[in-house]
This record gives structure tokens, C-alpha cells and sequence, in this order.
């Protein structure tokens, strides 16, 4: 039996045909194979990836302008927190400063003046420094600028406390030599006065005995006989005892430390030495009529700081307050000094 050979089993798989394109010759007048050249090809390529690059380029660039990374929203969120701890913060040191100021304040007029001691200067606690501008917003500070402008005030405020902790730690030594700073401080009067008919002429402008018109008198005349005893009216080390050509004769004058000095003048004779050490009450000289002096007297001086005071608030510790309000009216009358 002959079998046909033409035919293939219905089985078997068709080979698979790459698609061809035609096109219609006109010139020919037939179908025609279409072949696309290599170069058109390579130009189809190039333009299909320049396409994708700029599409790709555009939704890159959309998707950074509005849409955030999970980095950026991190950031965000960080400066928002940042933004709101800085202003807390903020306040808080301004609380701290305003503290300060108080405590300043109170070291000053409060705990100093107790002990006599003058107030410490602002430019000592920076105060000179000059205020500067208010900080900016923080949304517009470099990381730096933040930094060196909490860095610049808590060293400011840093400073101040630590000169603060310090003049406690002086008060605190003040508060120790309480005893010596009472003993320091003139208190009595430099002569017996009892009746309080000895002030003669008061602190300020006096008629002076010998011109006749009106100069200062830095101290009180105490009228007495020739030889009463003048009394050290504190505590203190003899600073100078001799004759004075300056007009006050005999003079006596005693540093008590704590910036107090006193003055006596006029003395017929001087028992202090220079150097020696001499406590309140304690005979120093006596009255006399030496220098520039029209009688017998005992002109007394306070002297704070080097400066000049009157010397009728530094009697407290022998006159009652009707006493005081006597004597300081005594002092007040404009009349003629003795020296």
C-alpha cells in the first residue's frame, strides 16, 4: 500500500512565522516586502529612550517638589519639634534670667547694705555687654547660628551665677565677722555728753571762725574742758596720731577696717601710737585747743570709704531715741563751728 508523502500528521506543530509587512509598489505595480534601514531604526531607538529619560526626568521631578521622602518628612517633623522645644526653652531661660535680676537685685539693696558693704557694679556681673538683637525665628537659623546663640546666652547667664555663688560665699564671710563688722562701726560719742550740751557746731555748711564766711564742716565740734578724755568710738588700729599742719592740731585717726575711719582733732595731748590697736571706749587722747581753734573742743570726723559722712548717725549704742532726736536737732542749727 503506497501512502502519500505531501502531507504532514495533524499533530505536529506549524513552525511559527515572523510577520512580514507588504507595501504597494506603484512603480512596479506589485506587493511589495517592506524593510525598515538600520539607521531608522537606530533613530526610533534613540527617540523612544530620550522619551522615557525626560518622562521620567518629569515625574522625578513632581514627585520631589510635592510629594516628601520618608527621610524629608522625618526632617520636617524633627524642626516642627525643634521649633516648639526652642520657644519653651526659651521662656524657661528667660524665667531664669528674670530670677537672676532679683537675686542680683536683693544681693545689692538687701543683704550687702545690712553689713555696710558697697553694692557690687553691673559691668562685674557682664551687665555692660551689650543687649543684642532678639533671636530669630528658628525656621531661620543655620544649625551654627542656633547653636552659638543658646551657647552665647547660657554663657552669659552661666557667668553671672557663678560671680553670683561667689559674692554669697563673701556675704557668707561677712555673716562670720558679724561680731568684728559691729565692733567696726562707730557707735558712741567721742566724748561724755550725758546731758547732750556738748554739740556745738554739726556736719555741713558752718560760718568759720576765722574768715567768717561759709565753708564745710566735715564733722561735729564737741565743746569740753581742756583735758576730757576723748574715746575711740570703735574698734580699729591707729592710723596716724601727731601734730597736722593742715589746721587740726593733735589728731588722732583710727582705721577700723570695712571702710570706716574716724577722725579726732584738736587734742592737748595724744595718748594713741601708731599702730597700736584700740577698742571702742578706750582713751585715745584729750580735748584741747591745738590748730586751727577758737576754744576748747573735740572736732570728730566719720569717714566712709575715704568719703566724708555725719557723724550723728553713728551714735546709736549710748542714746535713747528721744536722746537722738535731740542731738540731731543740736547738729542741724546753722551757727559758727569752732575750727
Amino acid at each position: 500500500m503506497i501512502h502519500d508523502q505531501r502531507f504532514t500528521p495533524c499533530h505536529q506543530a506549524l513552525p511559527t512565522m515572523k510577520k512580514v509587512k507588504y507595501y504597494y509598489n506603484t512603480h512596479t505595480l506589485r506587493y511589495e516586502k517592506l524593510e525598515t534601514p538600520l539607521r531608522v531604526r537606530l533613530l526610533q531607538l534613540i527617540g523612544f529612550i530620550a522619551a522615557s529619560i525626560v518622562t521620567g526626568l518629569i515625574i522625578f521631578a513632581i514627585a520631589f517638589r510635592y510629594i516628601d521622602s520618608p527621610k524629608e518628612k522625618y526632617l520636617r517633623q524633627q524642626n516642627y519639634d525643634l521649633t516648639q522645644n526652642y520657644s519653651v526653652f526659651m521662656e524657661r531661660l528667660r524665667q531664669l534670667e528674670l530670677k537672676m535680676d532679683e537675686i542680683e537685685n536683693r544681693d545689692n539693696t538687701v543683704y550687702r547694705s545690712i553689713f555696710g558693704s558697697e553694692p557690687i557694679p553691673d559691668s562685674a556681673r557682664i551687665k555692660d555687654i551689650e543687649l543684642k538683637k532678639e533671636v530669630k525665628l528658628v525656621q531661620g537659623m543655620g544649625e551654627s547660628e542656633l547653636v552659638q546663640s543658646i551657647a552665647g546666652q547660657l554663657n552669659n547667664l552661666s557667668l553671672r551665677t557663678t560671680y553670683q555663688v561667689k559674692s554669697f560665699e563673701e556675704i557668707g564671710d561677712m555673716v562670720k565677722n558679724k561680731e568684728n563688722l559691729l565692733a567696726a562701726i562707730p557707735s558712741i560719742q567721742p566724748v561724755s555728753n550725758k546731758n547732750l550740751s556738748r554739740v556745738a557746731s554739726g556736719f555741713g555748711y558752718r560760718i568759720d571762725p576765722v574768715y567768717k564766711d561759709r565753708r564745710a564742716h566735715m564733722g561735729l565740734d564737741f565743746t569740753a574742758p581742756m583735758g576730757t578724755p576723748i574715746y575711740a568710738t570703735a574698734d580699729g588700729r591707729v592710723k596716724d596720731a601727731g601734730y597736722n599742719t593742715g589746721g587740726y592740731g593733735n589728731r588722732v585717726v583710727v582705721n577700723h577696717g570695712f571702710g570706716y575711719e574716724t577722725l579726732y582733732g584738736h587734742m592737748v595731748r595724744i595718748k594713741a601710737r601708731i599702730g597700736e590697736t584700740v577698742k571702742r571706749g578706750e582713751v585715745i587722747g584729750y580735748v584741747g585747743n591745738s590748730g586751727k581753734s577758737t576754744g576748747p573742743h573735740c572736732h570728730y570726723e566719720v569717714h566712709r570709704n575715704g568719703i566724708p559722712v555725719d557723724p550723728i548717725y553713728y551714735f546709736y549704742n549710748d542714746l535713747t531715741p528721744a536722746q537722738f532726736d535731740r542731738i540731731l536737732k543740736l547738729a542741724a542749727a546753722s551757727n559758727q563751728s569752732f575750727d
